[in-house]
């Protein structure tokens, strides 16, 4: 059983995301992350789009008040969206359809919707999704897309997946795992500095610019690891469900 890590949303290529592949798509800072959050605070469901104008089409088929619309564009808020922040939208998306645009996250999630099986991991519910995929997985390929940053590789998504990884191979057995090199990387990245997931989210590009407009808060929210039990997994190419697994003593209030 073999684990394939991408770098960037531009590696994929939607015509090997088929029917032999499962997806795990990180954004850590934020999108995937943001999904994460929406339903830790309650949210119905998820529906990732491509752009703002995708989001307000989709937006169009609820009442205006079942639905939150959240996104940013190349690092800024998308006018009439909420931030994608947790301390910004927790108190917004309670039992409501969230529409989310992103520059990254959404887009990496879309380009992914291929594959046999797409799940959406970020530090708050990988341990989550690793246990859920390894006691459910056949002979399938498992494709690890880090989202990066506009066609750049992105610290906390490489960690991400490293966290990943590492839980999956625990999980399952490292004599049944073929990493690729890619793969092996981030796994030892990531258990070489298994204790410092706020200090990788700080001293990340993405992280430096949250912490110049105040938001260490979020920050320190998403750096925490395996505290959400929540298996999130993108239903019919276009939103995403919940399935909930106990984590044993983890939940953060």
């Amino acid at each position: 059983m073999k684990i394939h890590t991408l770098l960037k949303k531009e590696e994929i290529d939607t015509v090997q995301m088929n029917e032999e592949k499962i997806a795990v798509v990180f954004d850590v800072l934020m999108a995937t992350s943001v999904i994460a959050s929406c339903f830790h605070y309650d949210a119905k469901q998820v529906i990732p789009v491509l752009d703002a104008t995708e989001a307000l089409q989709e937006a169009r088929k609820y009442p205006p008040d079942e639905v939150v619309l959240i996104g940013e564009h190349n690092g800024i808020t998308i006018e009439g969206f909420f931030d994608p922040l947790p301390s910004v939208f927790k108190k917004q998306v309670s039992g409501k359809t969230v529409i989310l645009s992103t520059t990254n996250g959404t887009v990496a999630i879309r380009n992914s919707s291929n594959a046999k099986k797409l799940y959406v991991a970020s530090l708050l519910n990988g341990e989550a999704v690793s246990k859920h995929i390894a006691r459910n997985i056949h002979q399938e390929t498992i494709i690890v897309v880090c989202s990066g940053s506009s066609n750049t590789f992105c610290l906390e998504d490489f960690y991400g997946a490293g966290y990943f990884i590492a839980q999956f191979v625990k999980e399952f057995g490292e004599e049944k795992v073929e990493l690729t090199d890619s793969s092996l990387a981030a796994k030892l990245f990531y258990e070489n500095r298994a204790e410092d997931s706020y200090e990788i989210l700080r001293q990340s590009r993405v992280g430096m610019n949250l912490q110049k407009y105040h938001y260490d808060e979020d920050l320190l929210f998403v750096s925490q690891k395996g505290v959400l039990p929540l298996i999130l997994i993108l239903e019919e190419k276009r939103l995403i469900s919940i399935k909930k697994e106990k984590v044993a003593n983890k939940r953060e209030e």
